[in-house]
This record gives structure tokens, sequence and C-alpha cells, in this order.
């Protein structure tokens, strides 16, 4: 990257994720626009199960289930932080920068969770996936399969859901409860910092830029819903007002989408050009953010993630980068 970026002090790998992926992890991408508001239920049905009703459906699920399989990458991090961890998660999951190895050990690696054969080797109670998961009908065949509309939650609601999927509410709570106070602790510093300025989310491609808002992880949940930190006009109608969670903008029109202060990574290279095709040009040198020293780069394959795990350490680099950003 170039020097005029703060990087992130995240202890992330390198690698980027698929364009496909960066947009909302897989086939997750499909689901956040087209999807109807999810609400589940549960009801006492029997002394070992309970009755799930989801996106896809009323079924019985086990009351204390002992082996999960998530499929889902971005929802990995809900289950460790109520100390359910899974049984089988895709590789993406498992290797988002968030996770040390203590939490992910034990886990198998179920490549990119398209093996019906390998999730049923593992001999789950309760699988989680996407409504957009292919095998779905295969799935349910093997466990009660629990489906989620990615992005239709905020976050506290998905971990107070999982929380009563797997019996697990007091620690949920206890979990949102934490957060609250840590977000109260930095909510003055970071206000004072910030001031009037507004923030944008920025990941450029060789032939774009990408701006996202408050439901695509990235940071966006922290800094726009958490601390009600101020977007640009065109963003806030264009990528959180629209519920689209992202916008996909031209170079040329970039400036409109610029805050005084820019988190960014890069996407993965492609055949045909690379995101430095932006971030060398000259609309992106002459941006205020960029010429005022208040660029802060995100690790590509980190900034995908939005639970609970992985906010916890955006936590920390949005409040030092902002902090940074007054000096």
């Amino acid at each position: 990257m170039q020097k005029w970026i703060h990087r992130s002090m995240f202890t992330a790998s390198a690698a980027a994720l698929t364009l496909l992926a960066a947009c909302g992890g897989g086939t997750e991408n499909s689901e956040e626009t087209d999807s109807s508001e999810e609400e589940s239920t549960q009801e006492e049905s029997s002394g070992d199960t309970v009755t799930y009703e989801g996106p896809n459906g009323s079924f019985d699920i086990p009351a204390d289930p002992q082996n999960i399989v998530v499929l889902a990458p971005s929802y990995v991090g809900y289950f460790l932080a109520l100390d359910e961890k899974p049984i089988g998660a895709t590789t993406q999951a498992l290797e988002n920068p968030y996770f040390d190895e203590e939490m992910t050990e034990g886990i198998e690696d179920l490549g990119d969770g398209t093996s019906v054969e390998q999730v049923l080797s593992l001999e789950p109670d309760l699988i989680v996936t996407l409504s957009s998961d292919e095998n779905l009908e295969q799935l349910q065949d093997v466990a009660p399969t629990v489906t989620i509309d990615y992005g239709q939650l905020p976050f506290k609601e998905q971990l107070q859901e999982f929380g009563t999927m797997t019996g697990e509410e007091e620690a949920a709570e206890a979990w949102i409860t934490e957060w609250d106070e840590s977000i109260e602790a930095n909510r003055a510093s970071v206000e004072e910092s910030v001031g009037d300025r507004t923030i944008s989310l920025i990941q450029p491609f060789e032939k774009g830029v990408y701006v996202f808002g408050n439901t695509f992880a990235r940071g966006g949940e922290i800094i726009y819903d958490e601390f009600g930190l101020a977007a640009p006009d065109a963003v806030q109608e264009d990528a959180i007002d629209s519920g689209e969670g992202f916008v996909n903008v031209s170079l040329e029109a970039l400036d409109d989408y610029a805050g005084d202060i820019i988190f960014t990574s890069p996407w993965q290279e492609s055949e045909t050009g690379s995101a430095d095709e932006v971030y060398d040009s000259n609309v992106w040198q002459n941006l205020p953010a960029v010429q005022e020293d208040n660029v802060y780069e995100l690790d590509t394959a980190a900034s995908f993630f939005n639970d609970p795990v992985s906010l916890e350490s955006q936590l920390d680099f949005v409040v030092e980068s902002l902090e940074d950003s007054a000096e």
C-alpha cells in the first residue's frame, strides 16, 4: 500500500477475499436485499428438543445442541462468543484473522462448505447455513438446519437469537452488556476526536470503488451505529438509508462519497488490474482525507467479519485511528 495509509494494528493474513466473498461472503451477498425480515421463536416441544421457527420454516432442534456445524462464514464468531464452539466450519471462517489458535482448535475445516458428505461424517445435531445454500435440502436430511438471511438482524439481535437457539441467553446478554460498556467508555474521546467530520469505508478495485454503510462489516457497525458518527450525504443516502449496505461508484464520482476520514483496504488483485489503479490516481491523491493523512488501512480479510469476536478487535483499531486523526 502507500505511505499515506496508517496501517491496521490487526495481526492479519495479507490474503484478500474473492470479489464475491468480499461483498458478503460467498453466496451470502445474494440474500441481503431480497430476504424478508427474520423473525424466529422457540417453544418447548419435549424434554430434549424445542420448536424453532425461522426463515426456512418451523421444526424441532435440540434444546442443548452439542455438535453444531456452521457453514455461514461470517457467523462462526457468534458461537465462539457464546462458548459454543462448532465442530465444523468453512476455511474462510477459520482463517478469520481475529480468531486465535485456541478458538479454532478442534474445529473441522470443511473447505468451501459444499460437501454434504463431509458434513454428514461429523454427525452434527444442528446445522447453521445461509438461506442461499444450494445444498439446503440435503443438509436438512443430515440434521435440523437453521438458515440465516445475511445481515437481516443487527449484530446484537443476532447474538441474542443464537443465544436462544443454543440455550446461552445469559451469555449473549453478558456479552452485550460488556460491549455497551466498552462503547460508552470510548464515546467521549471518539466524539471529541472526530467532531463534525464525516467518515467513509472505501474498498477500491481496478474498475471502480465500493463504499460501505453500516451493515457490511469493515467497521461500519461501530462507526455509524454504535458511535453514531456521520457519513457523507451520498453514503448516507445510497449505502445506509437505502438498506443496500454498500454502493458501487465510479472513480469520477468518488469525491462525493469520500469522507474527511477514510478507512480502506484493497480488493484482491485480478488479471486485469489492481486497486492501485485507484490509489495511484489523481482523484484519490487529491481527496482531502489523503491530503491530510487521515486514511487508515483495514486488513482486507479481517474487514469482512462483523461477529462479536471480530467487532471487539475492530473497536480497538477504530478508536485508535479516530483518536490519531485528531492529532
